[in-house]
């Protein structure tokens, strides 16, 4: 069925429905999206998907509610907004829209799932306070979204669709760019791979490019890996690898003596022409060759060694 209106409540607008216009907009472009709680709007029909309003779940009936009692639960007891739901049903079919590879749609539906659908479910059912964020509170997606709201005074009738319609298209640029990232990591991680068979038992990975390489250093299990070599542009780059997905704890640093220095001050320092730039953190430096960058990275394997790195 190809819907010619795709309905939700009438009013304030929340990041659920506004995240499930952005997938269903996409799957269904000719579909004219209809903000209204009158009865003959909500009523199931063969023309039209009803999402957020209309006090029940059906999805034969294209009905994605979540305010009724005997409201749906995720497997695990946690509850669905609409989102989660459209996202449950439409989810694979937006992904593949986007252009991603069928080997990716699996894993990338299951992960947006968990780290970006959930959050906002678990948020406008009440479960998760915007207060766990702290002072960030009022930075979350789901508040940012909802500052486009009309002022209580706007006397103008279409100041909440033209709020609705502008937050829709700010939801959408969220969502586009976060699958985009999430794609990007899945085609390097078999780059990465690739890498990490290529330097076998070296301690230096290098890659074609600037790439997310963590993931898969650590999904491959190689620990013995301590720095990362890729070109930048015209330069090369020298990093560390973060021990962490959170925090700045990395398995090995780069030599304290080239803490801040550039150019002819670090060449000095290191003992390597070509050698450009050091961060005064230690964790990136940056070569004017390949070969400059490969000497560096040498020279701070030796003294990782040297300092008790295995």
């Amino acid at each position: 069925m190809t819907p010619d209106f795709l309905v939700t409540h009438s009013g304030g607008f929340h990041a659920d429905e506004l995240l499930s216009s952005v997938v269903l907009t996409r799957l269904f472009p000719r579909a004219r999206i209809v903000r209204s709680r009158a009865p003959e709007w909500i009523t199931p029909g063969t023309d039209r998907i009803i999402y957020d309003v209309g006090g029940g779940y059906d999805a034969a009936a294209q009905v994605f509610d979540h305010h009724q009692r005997g409201a749906p639960l995720r497997d695990d007891g946690q509850p669905y907004s609409s989102f989660g739901l459209v996202w449950k049903h439409y989810g694979r079919d937006y992904l593949a829209a986007l252009g991603l590879p069928e080997a990716h749609v699996g894993t990338l539906h299951a992960s947006f799932d968990s780290s970006f659908v959930l959050p906002v479910d678990l948020m406008d059912n009440g479960v998760l306070s915007p207060s766990i964020a702290g002072p960030l509170a009022g930075l979350t997606l789901p508040a940012l979204l909802e500052t486009l709201k009309p002022v209580f005074d706007e006397k103008d009738p279409e100041a909440e669709n033209r709020g609705f319609h502008a937050a829709l298209a700010i939801a959408r640029s969220f969502v586009e760019a976060r699958i985009a990232q999430s794609a990007a990591k899945l085609r390097a991680e078999a780059l990465v791979h690739q890498a990490i068979v290529d330097a076998g038992e070296g301690r230096i990975l290098e890659l074609p490019v600037g790439m997310p390489f963590r993931p898969a250093i650590i999904k491959a299990g190689a620990d013995h890996l301590l720095f990362v070599v890729h070109p930048r542009d015209k330069d090369w780059c020298l990093t560390t690898i973060r021990r962490a997905d959170e925090g700045f704890e990395v398995r090995a640093d780069l030599p304290a003596a080239w803490a801040g220095l550039t150019d002819r001050d670090l060449e000095a320092a290191c003992g390597v022409e070509g050698a450009s730039f050091c961060h005064n953190g230690r964790f990136v430096a940056a070569a004017r060759t390949r070969d400059a960058a490969f000497a560096m990275a040498e020279l701070a394997v030796r003294e990782a060694i040297a300092n008790g790195t295995r």
